[in-house]
């Protein structure tokens, strides 16, 4: 029987899997604050792992709050206050969920309330209150992790397998995509925020850059608004360029490729090797190397050129997520996304938004 450790160590080179708490173990106690975010369906990942008890959700928008209880996704939870949420026995874990404006509000509230906190993106438009967000955390000995959903797809953790080994001998260049189109409706929500199709996407695809590179010396954005709509002032095609000391590393971003979901990608170059992803969401590698190299644990062999991985099943976002806030809340693993990485994924953000 592979125990949990061994089970989120496996997942280096395949996707996580929803685990059982072990023998004796309570599951950990969650409470969701806000649905107004994009992703707030994730509380249905929560709820089917066994790992969570999901408590209930806070939303503090009347317009919200009706809209939600009359929803099959978010109805069939309790809807708590937030001080009945955040004073529920035995709670361990807020996850935020809340239009982006309020981010950093209800994450700062329950780090000050004493709690771990899973915080979706952008973490807000001021680095300040991020930073001081960060430092509470990290003083109190409590864990904030971030949303960006392609941490636990199983080509990113293949990739990083890869690179731990020196596979692709030393990296000079990342490039990356990560677009859709937005209807008008969602168009002028995003406009909020000066940042555009940068701020409301690009993340995902910086925490990667980021992830491989580390934080760049300089980012130089290039936003651009092609679609010119009377309702809104949304820029909607961005580029940004990351400066490193041996490497480049491109980020695109826009709000109107037709292809845009089947075109997203992360693609590494270094000297002994490429990997290429795409679609992210639907994970397949393409890893090119100068010469023949071997697993030793597993004893599979990736021969010189260039080989197609297929990852099954499906890779299904904020799994993995899951699997590893419980390992880490319950000190069974040691948070591999530290305040460092995600402050400097912050500070790109903003700069590569044109929002520095």
């Amino acid at each position: 029987m592979l125990n949990r450790r061994t089970l989120i160590g496996a997942a280096m080179v395949s996707p996580l899997a929803s685990l059982h708490a072990q023998a004796g173990q309570q599951p950990l106690k969650y409470l969701q604050i806000g649905v107004g975010h994009p992703h707030a369906n994730k509380i249905k990942v929560y709820d089917e792992n066994p790992d969570w008890e999901v408590v209930g959700i806070v939303e503090e928008d009347p317009k919200l709050l009706a809209s939600a209880k009359e929803s099959e996704t978010y109805g069939k939870f309790p809807f708590l206050s937030l001080e009945e949420g955040l004073n529920t026995p035995g709670l361990s874990v807020v996850g935020v969920e809340t239009e982006i404006r309020d981010l950093l509000k209800y994450a700062t509230q329950a780090v000050d309330a004493g709690f771990h906190v899973h915080l979706d993106k952008p973490a807000g438009s001021d680095l300040s209150a991020y930073e001081n967000l960060m430092e509470k955390a990290d003083a109190a000995g409590l864990v904030i992790q971030m949303g960006y959903m392609y941490r636990h797809n199983p080509a990113v953790l293949m990739l990083h397998r890869v690179l731990k080994a020196g596979w692709l001998g030393e990296v000079f260049e990342t490039h990356a995509v990560m677009s859709k189109v937005i209807p008008n409706s969602s168009r002028q929500v995003l406009d909020e925020f000066k940042g555009g199709t940068m701020f409301e996407l690009g993340g995902h695809i910086i925490d990667l850059t980021v992830g491989v590179l580390g934080q760049p010396q300089s980012v130089m954005a290039y936003p651009r608004r092609t679609l010119e709509t009377g309702g809104d002032t949304l820029v909607d095609n961005m580029l940004a360029v990351f400066e490193y000391p041996k490497a480049t590393a491109t980020v695109r971003s826009t709000g109107l490729e037709v292809e845009g979901l089947g075109r997203r990608h992360f693609t590494v170059c270094g000297t002994e090797g490429t990997c290429h992803i795409q679609p992210l969401d639907r994970p397949k590698m393409r890893l090119s190397l100068s010469r023949e190299r071997k697993i030793e644990e597993s004893g599979e062999v990736y021969k010189k050129g260039t080989t197609e991985i297929p990852f099954k099943p499906p890779y299904r976002r904020y799994v993995g997520d899951a699997v590893q806030l419980a390992a880490i809340v319950r000190g069974e693993l040691e948070n591999p996304y530290p305040s460092s990485h995600d402050l400097a994924v912050q500070r790109a953000i903003l700069e590569a938004s044109d929002m520095g």
